[in-house]
């Protein structure tokens, strides 16, 4: 009387039942090795048919809470229940591999996915967002799922709760969803606003089938579609009269199975339909701008670009890929006649051929030591003092400092930390295997200069010495005092006795030219009420710099997510944009910045020197939009403009994307430039990744299709505000007490100038927070600050420490250079909320 499963020889003949006969079966599945066959049954609820759904409603599926999942004989024998609890538990599938299984269940009171084991034991949820999540499978090597979802807000997630309630779904939007098997990492594939659903991969697990009734006023006409996993290559695979679906590959991919109304016999009959499935036929493909999204990152990001380091010759060919698009788009050159706006960029130091060390009479061979990025110029001659790995630590115990004679010496110290317990911990290696650190808490215990002593790393199998540090760019963290670095050899007489030590370190930084690339698009004419400014920077990090978390590793960073996503998207903005122009009441000037991961020195260089007739009212910023995940992206800077949180939120809802927003416009991208300038902005981004900053920040992780649709949201804010009349309310209230960087819980509210003349003491300041802490004791943009307390100031790191060691409601004078007068204020620290500036 209602629905069972059997199993059928693929010559179509007789079908065998495998289900009881009783109550409503579905969702049907072979296990590994085809002996066995998992299905969902309401048999154990009763013999009788579950009652129909009443349409008045509307089309909804029902929900049978006697719904659970059963493994069987391939017969029908030996049945027993794999999942006996309350609620909804079916749509399961198998992993071809090992036989886990995944599933839709209401046991926590949604439609959401698990995983369990084969048995039925070790039951994890997978998702956990408000909406329907069902119809899941996983890809060939059951490294990755996909399912179909919906997510519904404000009136219609009301609607959907309340017939969950009565047992219901109304399945009219779905949407295509991948992720890794454990849940993480999942992302929407699909913005087609229609019913997609009963999805399968490929078996390279690149590309996904599904039905969808996309484009069919009537709702009834489904299609085959298919659609590669970063949303690319969208295509329609059938074009029969009716229903297609339940896509489903045979293992070696040559077979397509599916279900069809094709060739009817009676009306609503639906037959199972066996096809060839040729690899190299194309249907319809459907522009999504995924392709072109793609495209221009696979462009930025590739090995040829060498990381698009500033001063590379990868970097100069996007400058001129860039002007070059801007120009065919029709955008006119925004400084000038020029599409670019030149700056000097410092990018490396000059191999350091002055500096030598001599240990008593023995001169160092130039090739046992090394500078560091971070160490001051000058020549330094002193006793010096051994001071074991140069630790102090109340929280560890440790102060290889007490006792110990220091100020007026040349400090001493082993690299790396000792072989214990303590230090297996890896934050606590982090902190105290810290070049840096050692150089400052040397500094801070009076002495002249630090030799660090290389050996072989922790608990290392070999007992050689690792490589000598490499000299590279450090300018953001000057330490004050000259720093080397020797081999173990040349420092052994170091660590035995004291000697009188002469040592010379002079660096010279080189700087290379580096460009903004500046195209304008002019509102109609006479409607100009000044400068909308849309931007992302376009430098990465070359081939690893100080900045690289993968440090020694001197390989291409390409830079996929950080930046080339943001220009990516920039670009489809602009292309917009472009299409809308009669819309204008603003100009609208796009920039891709240059110099941003060497402290945001092309957007400063920018808001400094604006170009022409370019006076900012807005700046829209994008910086790593490409890993799009849970269709949810980050909004910040709403609290600049008191109309920010309405128009995006309006953008957000019409383009479908879970926004969180808010935050008060300071950040680590170009935008803060535009925040210290008084200037409204919105920071758009879809957060960090394990591949931020590591040469695996490749094109083939990019989120095409979800990298173009925070385009498309970038877009509509866009319109919105450049086809207002007036300008925004700019606000500059009271901001969210915030730490100046990471990892400690005072904050002063101080903003770094990255840009600074790094050769003079103290560290300058591009502004303050409103109503943060320095605000309140009267420090201002422009003021160098030499000391807090007792510690002086070189660089933003100097500044990590002294907040490190703070706490809230402490209070401290800050020593502060203005206009070529000392000022000591005094400061009381404020809470962080420990987030990065």
């Amino acid at each position: 009387a209602c629905d069972q499963i059997y199993r059928q020889p693929l010559d179509g003949s007789k079908p065998t039942l495998v289900s009881t006969g009783l109550g409503r079966s579905t969702c049907s599945y072979f296990m590994p090795g085809d002996k066995e066959i998992l299905f969902s049954s309401t048999h154990e609820a009763g013999g009788e048919c579950p009652p129909v759904p009443d349409h008045s409603q509307g089309y909804v599926w029902p929900i049978y809470e006697a719904y659970d999942i059963f493994l069987a004989k391939s017969d029908g024998s030996s049945l027993r229940a794999l999942s006996p609890s309350p609620g909804y538990d079916a749509e399961a599938t198998v992993c071809p591999i090992d036989g886990s299984i995944v599933f839709t269940s209401t046991r926590n009171g949604d439609l959401d996915l698990y995983r369990m084991d084969r048995d039925g034991s070790n039951l994890v949820q997978l998702t956990d967002t408000p909406g329907y999540d069902g119809g899941a499978f996983f890809s060939a090597d059951c490294s990755q799922i996909v399912w179909r979802a919906s997510r519904p807000r404000g009136a219609d997630l009301a609607e959907y709760q309340k017939l969950l309630r009565d047992g219901l779904v109304r399945p009219g939007k779905l949407e295509i969803f991948v992720a890794k098997s454990d849940g993480s990492e999942s992302r929407q594939i699909t913005y087609l606003n229609a019913a997609s659903f009963a999805p399968f991969f490929h078996p390279s697990g690149k590309r996904v089938l599904f039905s969808s009734n996309v484009g069919d006023s009537s709702g009834r006409e489904f299609d085959i579609w298919a659609v590669d996993t970063d949303g690319t290559n969208l295509e329609r695979i059938t074009f029969a009269e009716g229903f297609d679906g339940f896509p489903m590959f045979s293992p070696d991919g040559s077979k397509l199975a599916f279900s069809s109304n094709r060739n009817q016999a009676h009306p609503g009959e639906t037959d199972v339909y066996v096809a060839d499935w040729n690899e190299q036929a194309q249907g319809q493909i459907v522009d999504t701008g995924a392709d072109d999204y793609a495209e221009d990152v696979a462009w930025l990001a590739d090995d040829a670009r060498e990381g698009r380091g500033v001063g590379g010759a990868g970097i100069e060919a996007a400058a001129e890929w860039l002007a070059d698009r801007f120009s065919t788009t029709g955008l006119a050159a925004g400084n000038g006649s020029s599409f670019f706006q030149a700056l000097d960029v410092a990018v490396a130091i000059k191999a350091c051929t002055a500096c030598a060390l001599r240990v008593g009479t023995a001169q160092v061979d130039a090739d046992e030591l090394v500078p560091l990025g971070f160490s001051a110029n000058g020549s330094v001659k002193a006793q010096s003092v051994e001071l074991g790995y140069g630790i102090v630590s109340s929280e560890l115990g440790i102060d290889d400092y007490k006792g110990k004679q220091v100020k007026g010496r040349v400090a001493v110290v082993r690299r790396y930390t000792p072989d214990s317990e303590l230090f297996k911990d890896r934050k606590n290696y982090d902190n105290y295997s810290s070049l840096h650190r050692k150089a400052f808490t040397a500094r801070e215990h009076g002495a002249l200069a630090l030799i660090i002593v290389n050996g072989p790393p922790p608990a290392s199998e070999s007992s050689e010495e690792a490589d000598l540090p490499a000299l590279q760019l450090e300018k953001l963290s000057a330490v004050g005092i000259p720093v080397l670095v020797v081999s173990g050899k040349a420092g052994a007489a170091l660590l035995t006795a004291p000697r009188t030590v002469s040592l010379k370190v002079e660096l010279e930084l080189v700087e290379q030219p580096s460009r903004n690339v500046i195209g304008m698009l002019a509102a109609p004419e006479g409607k100009s009420e000044g400068t909308i400014v849309i931007g992302a920077h376009y430098d990465h990090l070359g081939f690893g710099n100080e900045h690289s978390l993968a440090p020694g590793e001197a390989a291409v960073h390409n830079g996929a997510d950080d930046n080339a996503s943001g220009v990516a998207a920039l670009l489809r903005v602009m292309d917009i944009l472009s299409k809308r122009r009669a819309e204008l009441r603003h100009d609208v000037v796009f920039v891709a910045f240059t110099g941003e991961e060497n402290g945001l020195l092309g957007s400063k260089y920018f808001v400094e020197h604006l170009p022409g007739k370019v006076q900012p009212v807005a700046m829209l910023n994008m910086d790593m939009v490409g890993r799009l995940r849970a269709n949810r992206v980050t909004v910040l800077g709403a609290a600049t403009a008191s109309e920010w949180p309405a128009i995006a939120e309006r953008a957000c809802i019409s383009q479908r994307i879970e926004c969180q927003i808010g935050g008060d416009g300071y950040g680590p991208s170009d935008h803060s430039s535009f925040t210290v300038a008084k200037v409204p902005v919105l920071y758009f981004t879809t957060g960090a990744h394990a591949d931020y900053h590591r040469p695996s920040d490749d094109a083939a992780a990019i989120n095409a299709i979800g990298g173009a649709r925070v385009a498309d949201l970038v877009a509509e804010v866009a319109i919105s505000v450049a086809s207002m009349p007036g300008v925004l309310s700019l606000q500059t209230s009271p901001a969210p007490s915030t730490g100046d960087r990471r990892s400690f819980s005072a904050s002063l509210g101080t903003i770094p100038d990255y840009s600074g003349d790094t050769s003079k003491p103290g560290m300058l300041l591009s502004g303050v927070r409103p109503g943060g802490a320095a605000d309140l004791a009267g420090i201002v943009g422009g003021d160098r600050i030499l000391a807090i307390g007792q510690t002086e100031l070189h660089s933003v790191q100097d500044l990590v420490y002294v907040l490190q060691a703070a706490k809230p409601g402490d209070k401290a004078i800050v020593k502060v250079e203005r206009g070529g007068k000392i000022l000591m204020l005094r400061v009381e620290y404020q809470k962080s909320n420990d987030r990065r500036q």
